[in-house]
């Protein structure tokens, strides 16, 4: 595979407002036995808006749920939550935990894949990735699927009364993809099908950017005023579909690398997981060796929809050395750190985090 240049995508993508009501439509030709999968709270919500759908298209339902992070033990619980039904189909709903959740639960019945985000807190619900945590929130473990979901649906109608917080990490998290991609792309790195890039993903990353910089802010402000109009829409089209696509179809590079430190220290590790990237991505900038007039546009941005500058906006009340050097050792052992145009060592990370924190406090 890596000589070869390989584009994965969903079957389908379907978004706007009252998109829910397709969800029985779309859902009978992939499969007739559906388990929705997504937090205990989301799913019940869900659930008896659901059934109704299924129902009048002859798919038998059924559903499950789980408090915490998506661990083993929680999956294995879910798996067998969901055995008398025997799912062809898994409905993974809500933000980033329930579509993890529910790709675990997918590969676990061999089933097919129906995302239906309720909140565009990260890319995830387009692409077949998702993660193992442990007990602690330490991720453990990146696993894969082996296709993309069969079917993404999103309804802006719930889509728009999730909190901003969550918009302003899905933001985050789409910010790096385009800059991740270029770093990827210029190394010759693999991307997430371990094979080469195609010229249509890096140009979905690059457009997803340029969507951000021109409408995050009026669609945040579209959430807080619970008016939705065309730059929401076009935000969270970048959220989800130019973000995810292009990200696994052009590979990561530093900023996601770097969730593996940050998920080891307890005040960064509760934060979202587009926040950390977010963060990240200006420590990639430092180590990328970028001017300060081109930071300093960076800083406007991330101000603007209040993404976090520093450790400290991510949690972290005083950066110890000590800390940065478990955070740099751990970012450094993650693949993608090998999708950079030079080879670092931890002592880089620590540099480059100790002089955007001097820059970040200003």
């Amino acid at each position: 595979m890596r000589e070869l240049k390989v584009f994965g995508a969903p079957g389908l993508y379907v978004q706007g407002p009252g998109a829910l009501r397709e969800l029985g439509r779309l859902i009978a030709p992939v499969g007739s036995r559906a388990l929705l999968v997504s937090d205990r709270i989301m799913s019940g919500m869900l659930a008896p808006r659901i059934a109704p759908l299924l129902e009048a298209e002859g798919i038998a339902f059924a559903a499950t749920g789980f408090d915490g992070d998506v661990t083993h033990a929680n999956v294995d619980r879910m798996v067998a939550d969901g055995t008398p039904l025997a799912p062809d189909v898994v409905i993974a709903a809500g933000g980033g935990k329930g579509m993890d959740a529910g790709k675990a639960v997918c590969r676990a019945f061999g089933a097919r894949l129906v995302s239906l985000p309720t909140a565009a807190s990260n890319d995830g619900p387009t692409s077949r990735n998702f993660v193992f945590y442990d007990d602690h929130h330490k991720l453990l473990s990146v696993e894969k699927l082996v296709r993309n979901p069969d079917l993404v649906l999103v309804d802006t109608d719930l889509i728009i009364k999730a909190p901003a917080a969550l918009l302003i990490s899905g933001i985050g998290d789409a910010l790096v993809k385009r800059f991740e991609a270029e770093q990827a792309v210029g190394a010759d790195g693999p991307n997430m099908f371990g094979a080469r890039a195609t010229l249509a993903s890096l140009t979905l990353a690059q457009r997803c950017d340029e969507v951000l910089r021109a409408d995050a802010v009026e669609a945040l402000a579209a959430v807080r005023s619970n008016r939705p109009g065309p730059e929401f829409e076009r935000v969270i089209e970048a959220c989800f579909l130019l973000a995810g696509l292009g990200f696994e179809g052009s590979g990561l590079s530093i900023a996601h690398a770097m969730t593996r430190g940050l998920s080891a220290i307890p005040a960064t590790a509760a934060a979202l997981h587009g926040c950390q990237v977010a963060y990240a991505l200006l420590v990639q900038f430092m180590l990328e060796r970028r001017p300060p007039e081109f930071m300093a546009e960076q800083f406007a941005f991330y101000r603007s929809v209040g993404l976090p500058v520093s450790l400290r906006d991510l949690g972290l009340a005083s950066a110890a050395r000590a800390d940065l050097e478990v955070i740099a050792e751990l970012s450094h052992r993650a693949p993608h750190t090998k999708n950079f145009e030079r080879a670092l060592t931890p002592a880089d990370f620590v540099d480059a985090m100790e002089q955007l924190e001097a820059i970040g406090l200003m």
